[in-house]
Parts: structure tokens; C-alpha cells; sequence
């Protein structure tokens, strides 16, 4: 875990603010990946992932940028309302569960606040002199975090915008864009759950391999219903104790209400944080982590959000 302070706060866009993140001693900070995000300790007991919006090669601060969320579980919350300029709080080391691989030719789709990873891959592919084309996503200009830098920028040329209130002309036809792609190129896309299916769905239409098609979800639906369902056990294999799950509680909650603590971050089922063994028992898997064969094996879950198809899972914990 790092201190950083908060040197720079701005308004980037309508309901998005960007912080400027740097070392309390004015060294450079950890090297970071395109892609990759940082954990962020927002308020006592509450920690969020950001993605490093800033490049690379430029590592005397890192750059996030976050959404007011109208239904935000207080990490949107308190970025926007709580933190300020010269605030010191403290950040992980930078992680990448999103990596950028070396193509003939790279595909960047943002959607929205999903500008954050796409943006540090667009600045890294720039300064390597790849092949690549960008295409930025939001209801409107005034969504579009981070514009202006990128307009007057050095692969400006390289960008197309498409607007929900603009004209038919300039609005996203990723089958068109994807057509013609060359041979072993790589799609990555970011943005709301609707705007990642509409693109990895016009690429898969034109039989595009899956290991070509890379996605990081800001959001998971599932998991604002990991409440309110039946309730069951889990029963933790070291100990044999058995802890009840409320039908109006997550597993993680329920083990933290009997002392035993899991490290989570997202709490969405996005993050893999708080993935735990499962040695027997059924999962109900509500995750975007795990892939499809790794959740048919059953083998493991993320209590933050997924629950058990049956009365009880045993865990290794």
C-alpha cells in the first residue's frame, strides 16, 4: 500500500471528475501497464477500483477519472463529495486484469466512463507507433471525459466520436468498422454492460475468435440482486463453523457480521478480490470474473455477490 495525495482535482466532463494522484515525496510512482487499475481508499473501510487513465511512460503521477453514480454504494459518492485537493489517502500498487496485447492492428471502443482503460492503451499504442483506431461512445459531448485532450492531440486523427444526440451519420456501426479489420487484430472495449454486448456481439457475428475480444465491465447487474434471495450456509472447512446468510444479505456481509473477514473491493463480482475455494456445495454464480468453464467447475466463487444453488457450500476459508 501506498500514501499518495491528491494533487489535482477537476471537473472533466458532466457528473466525472478526474484526481491526480502523487507520491507524498515527489518520487515517481510504481511503473503501470495499459489497462490496469489501482485499489483506492475512499473513506474508512470503503475501497473502490479506478482504472490509470494517464500514460505509461509518465509516471510522476497517476490519473483516475470516476462517474457520480446515482445509485452509487459510496465510492462514486464520496470522490465526488468528500475527497479534495491536498488530501492524503492511501492507494495499492497498480494491477491489470484488462492487459493490452500486441496485435497487427487494435480496436479501442469506450463507452462512456469506460474512456479510463481505453485511454491510457490508445496513449501507449501511440507512442509505440501501432496500428490502432479509436472509437469514444456517450449520450453526449458533454459525457465525453477527457475530449478536448484527446481532439488536440497527437493521434487525434486516429479518433471518431459517436454521440446518441447527434446526427445518424456519426453514429457507431461496429459491424462497418469491424469488416475490414486485419488479419490477427484485437478488440477492446469498456462502457456500460449494453454498449461491451452491442460491440463483442457485432464482432462474434463476423466469427471473430474470442481470444481476440477483451472486455472490462464497470458494472455488474447481477449483482445489485445478490440480495433478497433465498437464504443459506456456508460453513468454513477449517473451523466447521456454520454461518447462516440472510436472503437480504451478501456472503461476504454475513461472514464480517461473525468476524470473519474476506478482502473484497469491488463488491460487484468484477474485481476477483474476494475469491474464495468452494470444496463442497453449488455455487450460484453472479460474477463478471470467472469465465464460463471455471464457473462450471464449482469449484470456487466470489462471496460478494454470488450465493449457493443449494442449502449449504462448505469454503475453504
Amino acid at each position: 500500500m501506498l500514501k499518495v495525495k491528491i494533487a489535482r482535482k477537476a471537473l472533466e466532463a458532466q457528473d466525472i471528475v478526474s484526481l491526480e494522484l502523487r507520491s507524498l515525496d515527489g518520487a515517481n510512482l510504481p511503473p503501470f501497464e495499459p489497462g490496469a487499475h489501482v485499489d483506492l481508499h475512499v473513506a474508512p473501510g470503503l475501497v473502490r477500483q479506478y482504472s490509470l487513465c494517464g500514460s505509461p511512460d509518465q509516471l510522476a503521477s497517476y490519473r483516475i477519472a470516476v462517474l457520480r453514480e446515482p445509485a452509487s454504494r459510496g465510492g462514486s459518492a464520496a470522490v465526488h463529495e468528500l475527497l479534495k485537493e491536498g488530501d492524503v489517502v492511501t492507494m495499492g500498487v497498480p494491477a491489470n486484469l484488462f492487459p493490452l496485447t500486441a496485435s497487427p492492428y487494435t480496436f479501442l471502443f469506450a463507452g462512456g466512463i469506460g474512456i479510463t482503460p481505453i485511454l491510457s492503451m490508445a496513449n501507449h499504442l501511440w507512442l509505440n507507433g501501432a496500428g490502432f483506431e479509436f472509437h469514444y461512445s456517450a449520450r453526449s459531448a458533454a459525457r465525453m471525459a477527457f475530449l478536448g485532450e484527446i481532439t488536440q492531440g497527437p493521434y487525434a486523427h486516429r479518433l471518431h466520436t459517436h454521440v446518441d444526440d447527434g446526427p445518424p451519420a456519426q453514429k457507431l456501426d461496429v459491424r462497418q468498422v469491424l469488416e475490414a479489420a486485419p488479419d490477427g487484430s484485437h478488440l477492446y472495449v469498456c462502457g456500460p454492460q449494453g454498449y461491451i454486448t452491442h460491440v463483442t456481439g457485432a464482432a462474434r457475428a463476423l466469427q471473430w475468435d474470442e481470444h481476440l475480444i477483451h472486455v472490462e465491465h464497470f458494472g455488474n447487474a447481477a449483482a445489485a440482486h445478490a440480495g433478497g434471495d433465498r437464504p443459506f450456509c456456508i460453513r468454513i472447512a477449517s473451523t466447521g463453523q456454520t454461518v447462516s446468510v440472510g436472503s437480504q444479505e451478501s456472503a461476504t456481509a454475513a461472514l464480517v457480521r461473525e468476524g470473519i473477514l474476506v478482502p473484497v473491493a469491488c463488491e460487484q463480482g468484477i474485481c476477483g478480490t474476494c475469491l474464495t475455494r468452494v470444496i463442497a456445495g453449488v455455487p450460484e454464480h453472479r460474477d463478471m470474473y470467472l469465465t464460463d468453464a471455471e464457473k462450471a467447475a464449482n469449484n470456487q466463487f466470489l462471496p460478494c455477490c454470488s450465493r449457493s444453488a443449494g442449502d449449504i457450500l462448505v469454503v475453504d476459508l
